[in-house]
């Protein structure tokens, strides 16, 4: 008799599945805003990371020159061109970073709304399908991948807002953006992946959208803040020094038209109270069950379980009898090979099992990706 070492698995023997892990994700706007000394320099917090193109601002969870820091999300803002000049400026003399705010929003677009059938860019709204624009213009934060993992969980995402009309009190009223009914209702016909409406907790008002493969949330700035009396500014003036007085039904268009990109993000930021969301990683695994039936794997492969070319057993002095004791063998490890013969996985025992020909055993290999 020799030593079996390879046995062919069928697809009897193999199976797969297929785990969706999920992790509470919980940001405090105290992190966001005011957790850490600002710079002189900036008047930025040390944790926000601005950049020299003006473009968007990153957030991290500890300064961000520390190598422990870790990126929570990136947080940009723009208008699309359906936007009326009166609308993006009303005073039409301050239009700060135009083309940037509309690239931001062009390229936002086109990774989450995608194109028509005529080639043109889909604008963002609660269906993708093309209606009327809000004409305040959008933020956007974008997650990190850190965070999200594979995507965020549906139902689970929720973000608190200050919308007190003071900017040295903006939690003295909160608004509270869910997307709890999309665990049934989301959507799915964006190049990004599925998607979900942020309702108003509570009234089932649209103010946003959140998208959840991307890990990207976008809020319609004149859904989501009343037009006619937030403040966005710590002092009593409007940006570029023009009175704020002066335009007091179009503070969020000032805003959005008037202020520099990395302006709008410390507004948006200054407001945010909590974020919260579980994310999702994706675990799929093959399963192998790797049976060993009573006339297999009986004998050792190692060389020293030969002695002058024969198998070294136990025998009963005397007895005449060269099999006295039945051959056995222990269970260490077991191997997965390709066709070939090439040696793929290796799966170890806690424990050596003892195989012998009146037993059998059934090990089950997972190899999880």
């Amino acid at each position: 008799m020799s030593a079996i070492s390879f046995k062919t698995l069928t697809s009897d023997d193999i199976t797969t599945s297929r785990t969706l892990l999920h992790e509470s994700i919980p940001i405090t706007g105290t992190l966001v805003s005011g957790t850490y000394a600002t710079a002189s320099s900036s008047g930025r917090e040390g944790n926000i990371k601005t950049f020299s193109h003006g473009m968007f601002q990153s957030v991290y969870d500890y300064p961000y020159t520390s190598s422990s820091a870790n990126h929570i999300f990136d947080i940009t803002s723009g208008y699309s061109t359906f936007m009326t000049m009166s609308a993006k400026d009303p005073d039409q003399t301050r239009n700060l970073q135009a083309n940037k705010k509309l690239n931001i929003h062009n390229q936002m677009a086109m990774q989450l709304a995608g194109f028509d059938t005529n080639g043109n860019i889909k604008r963002i709204n609660t269906t993708l399908s093309g209606e009327a624009n809000s004409t305040h213009g959008r933020v956007f934060i974008s997650f990190s991948r850190l965070l999200v993992k594979d995507e965020i969980k549906k139902g689970s995402f929720s973000l608190v807002l200050g919308t007190g009309s003071a900017y040295a009190t903006p939690m003295s009223q909160l608004l509270t953006l869910t997307d709890a009914e999309a665990t049934a209702s989301y959507k799915s016909n964006s190049p990004a992946g599925e998607y979900g409406l942020l309702k108003v907790n509570g009234t089932g008002l649209t103010r946003g959208m959140i998208f959840y493969q991307a890990g990207i949330i976008t809020l319609d700035m004149g859904l989501v803040f009343d037009t006619n009396s937030i403040g966005f500014v710590p002092s009593n003036t409007e940006f570029n020094g023009a009175d704020q007085g002066a335009n007091p039904t179009h503070k969020v268009d000032v805003l959005m038209a008037s202020a520099s990109m990395d302006q709008v993000a410390d507004a948006i930021r200054h407001r945010i109270q909590n974020v919260s969301f579980n994310n999702t990683t994706e675990l799929n695994s093959t399963i192998y069950f790797c049976r060993a039936h009573k006339g297999e794997f009986n004998y050792s492969s190692n060389p020293t379980y030969l002695s002058g070319s024969k198998i070294r057993v136990k025998t009963i002095p005397g007895s005449g009898n060269e099999f006295a004791n039945p051959p056995m063998a222990y269970v260490t490890t077991v191997g997965l090979y390709s066709p070939d013969n090439e040696l793929l996985a290796v799966a170890k025992l806690s424990e050596p099992v003892k195989k012998t020909p009146i037993n059998e055993l059934n090990f089950r290999v997972r190899l999880d990706y």
